[in-house]
């Protein structure tokens, strides 16, 4: 018999160490064998290869825990339980007589935080161990009393799969036999101050549909081929044009229901693909509880959100995308989760993975944690994370989001309200070391994938790589360029001439950084109006305006990203709770727009002047940066063989006939792009094909005499 308080202990779900009692245990009298299975009327032990009976299990008191002597020689090679539960019987196997399921490497490497690959130890994994098929579970939770795991196998009772804690790294384990595909669980989690947990397992694979808050039991991703020629679309010399999508808004079913993974395979892909994009980008689709974060509060870092299907179907859309040619990259929420009770937050009672420093750990803008990068487990399992999208899933990037939260402790906040660093400064020095292993270990685990930061400030060498004292990104977000062009766009074009710097001035800087040029969701929410809507002048001037800032976004150095429906001019502000407004693709004026960016689309990949040296100085010169009383701006985009791209952007509503350009070569001038081309819904202005003439203009030898579309960017090559 047990004493009555490990009784007490095992009943209540107290027990911290139910192995050392549950289970087989020799003793001087033979082999004891005791099971806790609440609700049970009889338990005997059967043979588990003849199926004979071995022994009956005698009910210790009142109690829900059975025991008894059982024949060692027959019990070691297997047993399992005949339950009789008094409306019917089953046979159980007992989760109690299975050894460890972390091995002592992963032990190690899992408490130093330097297990590249944790997602394949921690969480739910199908594994078969002397011959009997089921899930082995393992958590974090070194603070905690006791955990269980809990789910529709056991009726939900933290008493019947209570876990072993691995004292070397904190993990809590168990081998559950008979757990399958598709069953539901959670850890039940008893903190130090008696509290009662439930939580999502962090490494879940997949999740149930909120507001219900389990996880789902699925096989760990299989690693995903690389498809030939990924690595060099993704490369600082390649094309890149970003198409970025919620994938619950961009297009809907019957009226309101969402399109599914593999739908959106069948739509989404083959739109982006004719439309001339090379990449699309998503919104956060890892699990997230509300909807209205748009994904940038995440619960399941590890798990497709189920609101589109299942992981094999998300599997399937990276798959149809690669199919067509088109990239993948997925927003990635590194800094911060929302408070929800069965997230991280508090995770074993403690502040285990934010900082438990409210002026470290919680963000007043979001009203959400901070992870708390000075522990290792902590950036293990983010760096553990970023690996896991792009190896199993296949994806070609990641966008990472917030930055610049990251970076400084002081952001958004008021002075006192923020902890310095060790040398009493402002940066996060743990942040900045997780992201450089972070990036560190994505290049050379998954080299040809790319990271891109959204970093909103002049921290300097985002995209350097870390062992030359950067952060190791391959792009950043040019917010400076972004915020200073939607300005000025913004402005009436009669008075664009006195805020002339604010689009020279981004050239001080365009080549410190790999950077990415963004017209992004967050320019067409919060009352900031769609594209369209941020252009001043009538209907036929926000037309030509947005056409004119879209010209000038693909002939300027840096990589492309539009937020979709920017694409075909929708007049609404984006709404994540409903459909983009294909129907106004019924206009002339919103169809000329798309055609627009196809066509831009098709040129700035065709090109290589376009796009081949986005990211170096030599790829870029000016031609006409100081004609502010016009409006406009002149520039060549140069290859690495030496072939050019001749630009003109006229940011006011006058035609300019007979404006001279300075060019670099003599010969024959063809336009490529006229975003003024009556098929886009334009004037018409235009100039064909133009000699150029022996002339010393703007500091070159030949020019060309011009008529400069109205609110319209030219582009010309060589013939």
């Amino acid at each position: 018999m047990l004493p009555d308080a490990e009784l007490r202990a095992l009943m209540r779900a107290e027990h911290g160490d139910p192995f050392a009692v549950l289970g087989p245990h020799d003793s001087d009298d033979g082999l004891w064998v005791r099971a806790l299975l609440p609700g049970a009327k009889a338990v005997a032990v059967m043979h588990s290869g003849s199926g004979w009976p071995l022994a009956e299990l005698d009910r210790q008191g009142g109690s829900d825990l059975f025991a008894g002597l059982v024949p060692a020689s027959e019990a070691r090679l297997g047993y399992l339980f005949k339950v009789d539960w008094g409306t019917h019987s089953s046979l159980l196997d007992d989760p109690y007589r299975f050894s460890f399921v972390l091995g002592e490497t992963d032990v190690w490497l899992l408490a130093e935080g330097t297990h590249l690959r944790p997602f394949e130890q921690l969480g739910a994994h199908l594994r078969e161990i002397d011959g009997v098929r089921g899930v082995a579970f393992a958590v974090w939770a070194p603070n905690a009393r006791r955990v269980s795991v809990v789910g529709d196998f056991n009726q939900w009772d933290g008493r019947r799969h209570m876990m072993r804690l691995r004292r070397e790294c904190g993990v809590w384990e168990i081998f559950a036999p008979h757990v399958a595909p598709g069953d539901s669980y959670e850890f039940e989690i008893l903190s130090a101050q008696g509290q009662v947990l439930r939580k999502a397992d962090p490494f879940g694979f997949s999740a149930r549909l909120r507001p219900d808050t389990a996880c789902v039991v699925q096989p760990l991703p299989q690693p995903a081929k690389v498809p030939p020629g990924r690595a060099e679309a993704n490369a600082r010399g390649a094309p890149i044009s970003i198409y970025e999508v919620h994938l619950g808004s961009w297009r809907r079913k019957n009226g309101h229901e969402w399109l599914d993974y593999r739908e959106l395979a069948d739509t989404l892909v083959p739109y982006a693909r004719d439309m001339g994009f090379t990449h699309i980008e998503l919104l956060p689709v890892s699990e997230h509880p509300f909807d209205g974060s748009w994904g940038y509060q995440p619960i399941g870092l590890y798990a497709p959100t189920s609101r589109f299907g299942t992981p094999g179907d998300f599997r399937a859309f990276v798959e149809a995308a690669h199919a067509a040619g088109l990239g993948v990259i997925l927003d990635w929420v590194p800094a911060h989760f929302p408070t929800d009770s069965h997230g991280l937050g508090n995770f074993d009672g403690t502040a285990l993975y934010e900082y438990a420093d409210p002026r470290e750990g919680f963000h007043n803008d979001w009203q959400t944690l901070i992870f708390n990068y000075a522990r290792t487990e902590v950036r293990n399992y983010l760096v553990g994370n970023a690996l896991y999208w792009l190896e199993r899933y296949g994806v070609d990037g990641l966008r990472v989001d917030a930055v610049a939260s990251m970076l400084y402790r002081d952001y958004s906040r008021e002075p006192g309200q923020w902890v310095p660093n060790a040398q009493g400064g402002r940066e996060n020095l743990e942040a900045i070391d997780f992201l450089r292993r972070m990036n560190r270990v994505v290049g050379v685990e998954r080299p040809g994938t790319v990271t891109i930061a959204e970093e909103s400030t002049s921290f300097p060498g985002v995209t350097r790589p870390p062992e030359n004292g950067g952060l190791g990104f391959h792009y950043k977000w040019n917010m400076g360029w972004m915020n200073d062009t939607l300005a000025y766009t913004g402005i009436d074009p009669v008075h664009r001439k006195h805020h002339h710097q604010k689009i020279t001035f981004g050239l001080m800087y365009a080549h410190t950084e790999n950077f990415v040029l963004p017209l992004s969701h967050d320019e067409v929410v919060h009352g900031k109006g769609s594209m369209i809507g941020r252009m001043p002048g009538d209907t036929w001037q926000k037309f030509a305006g947005l056409r004119n800032l879209y010209g000038y976004l693909w002939a300027y150095p840096g990589k492309k990203l539009l937020f979709m429906g920017g694409e075909f001019a929708q007049w609404a502000e984006w709404n994540a709770d409903r459909s983009l407004d294909w129907h106004l693709l019924e206009q002339a004026a919103h169809q000329g727009i798309r055609r627009l960016v196809r066509d831009l689309n098709n040129v700035y990949r065709h090109f290589p002047a376009l796009h081949e040296l986005d990211c170096e100085a030599q790829g870029f010169a000016w031609l006409s940066h100081d004609d502010a009383e016009h409006s406009v701006f002149a520039f060549v985009r140069r290859a690495r063989d030496g072939a050019f791209v001749v630009a003109v952007c006229n940011f006011t509503p006058v035609v300019r006939h007979g404006y001279r350009l300075g060019v670099p070569a003599a010969g024959r001038y063809r336009e490529i792009i006229n975003t003024d081309n009556a098929v886009y819904g334009g004037s018409g202005v235009g100039n064909g094909v133009i000699q150029s003439e022996a002339a010393d203009w703007q500091g070159q030898a030949q020019s060309l005499v011009i008529s400069v579309p109205p609110l319209g960017t030219v582009m010309w090559v060589l013939e």
